[in-house]
């Protein structure tokens, strides 16, 4: 897997927590710079350890499914995906009504916007990937992706988050389809 891939990968996954973003930063509830540097540094913590506890999940039964294994994370990518876009096409909004980078606020939204990393650790597993660079890339381009996402909800309101899902949900199936491809011409 190449450097392109692994950021493909990392924009798309970050859809999540760039969407979660806008809305924080349009709520007006984030208490200065302090609550932003807050959530995107959680953001992206979280949206690296994820494909590392997905990755080495993966890695212990890598060896009992490796006949089919580019299936399984054509699959896993083509659900994680599949939900983003569905999520994008939603018209609910997340309203929040406190300070969404505290406390269990803060916990739960990494977690929401990280666990779709999971499943992407154990395609990366599936294929054989070594999980350290792409989980410092996907960490830290989620992290600025959430710092822009907040500036930019705070400028242009409530309608860019859900086409941004939208980007990453396709991205993750096409990187899925690349994965299947790869290893049915091969």
């Amino acid at each position: 897997m190449n450097i392109l891939e692994i950021l493909m990968i990392a924009v798309g996954l970050a859809m999540d927590a760039f969407a979660v973003s806008i809305a924080a930063g349009t709520s007006g509830r984030l208490s200065g710079k302090r609550a932003a540097f807050r959530l995107s540094f959680h953001f992206g913590l979280f949206q690296a350890m994820m494909p590392l506890a997905g990755w080495y999940a993966g890695s212990r039964i890598a060896h009992l499914i490796s006949a089919f294994d580019h299936w399984v994370a054509f699959g896993l990518l083509l659900i994680v995906g599949g939900r983003m876009i569905m999520a994008s096409l939603r018209s609910e909004t997340e309203a929040f009504d406190k300070d969404p980078s505290r406390g269990l606020s803060l916990v739960i939204l990494s977690v929401a916007t990280s666990i779709d990393a999971l499943a992407v650790g154990l395609s990366l597993a599936m294929i054989n990937i070594s999980i350290w660079q792409p989980c410092v890339i996907i960490g830290a381009i989620t992290a600025i992706l959430s710092a822009v996402g907040i500036r930019a909800g705070k400028y242009f309101g409530k309608k860019l988050g859900p086409r941004m899902e939208l980007i990453g949900g396709v991205l993750l199936i096409l990187i899925g389809m690349k994965i299947l491809a790869s290893h049915l011409t091969a």
